[in-house]
């Protein structure tokens, strides 16, 4: 499905990426945790084509990168992210705005089919948005937005969904509605990818775990066996104690704070 072998990322003096692999099966749905800077969305923005690495091979879908129309393969790629929502305008109706998806638009300047428009509709009526279906997109909240952008995604079958920190921003009532959506993926045929600084996040979803620090991997395999007092505190420099329920993940901390 997807593998990312020995990847390091060079910018002058900085080492971005450092000898970072990965390998995603059918199946497995991730999330990719570290520290702001550690190299997450760089991570992404590999994935979906728009960097390419100093030195190692990506492969994604079947499709070996540098020797592939990389316009194809993001036809088979759903991207959630801050990038996208800045393009969108804000007074488009949401319906429209959603039914972009289907054609990777960003905005239509022609008729649009009339079963396009219907499965744009019945994706915001499943989450809970069909009410607002004739809104301007700029009149929604910020966890209503990104609810619509995850139908936009949809819209197009993807096989693989990257999403970059889908709730950020959110309180703690939009994002446990954004989270609900999320979850609800596991009822497609769709591989998940999601950057996240939040461990609670990790919602049954997600199978499998990557921490990141300092553009080295710190551990990756699945999420019971890496997430752990010891792993996170190695990838956060801070005293944790994880505890589950219902497949997932909380953080306490532990008395004696951070190390300076």
């Amino acid at each position: 499905m997807i593998s990312l072998q020995h990847l390091t990322l060079r910018r002058e003096e900085s080492l971005i990426l450092d000898d970072v692999s990965l390998e995603i099966k059918e199946g497995e749905n991730w999330a990719i945790l570290g520290r702001n800077g550690s190299g997450k969305t760089t991570i992404l923005e590999m994935l979906t084509g728009y960097m390419f690495p100093s030195s190692g091979t990506i492969e994604v879908l079947g499709n070996l990168y540098g020797q592939c129309d990389l316009r194809e393969v993001r036809k088979e790629i759903g991207y959630i992210g801050p990038s996208l929502m800045e393009k969108l305008s804000l007074n488009d109706p949401v319906w429209e705005v959603v039914a972009t998806g289907a054609y990777a638009f960003l905005r239509f300047y022609q008729s649009i089919p009339e079963d396009v428009k219907e499965r744009a509709l019945a994706l915001l009526k499943d989450m809970n948005l069909g009410a607002l279906a004739f809104h301007s997109l700029g009149t929604l909240s910020q966890g209503e937005r990104k609810k619509v952008m995850l139908a936009r995604c949809l819209m197009a079958d993807p096989k693989l969904l990257v999403m970059d920190e889908p709730c950020a921003g959110l309180d703690l009532y939009e994002r446990e509605k954004m989270l609900d959506e999320v979850d609800k993926l596991r009822q497609r045929k769709v591989t998940v990818v999601y950057v996240t600084h939040h461990i609670e996040e990790i919602v049954p979803l997600f199978s499998h775990v990557a921490l990141i620090k300092d553009g080295k991997l710190a551990g990756s395999g699945r999420k019971e066996e890496v997430l752990t007092d010891e792993m996170i505190r190695a990838t956060y420099d801070i005293p944790v104690h994880v505890e589950w329920e219902n497949g997932r993940p909380w953080i306490k901390i532990r008395p004696g704070g951070i190390s300076i």
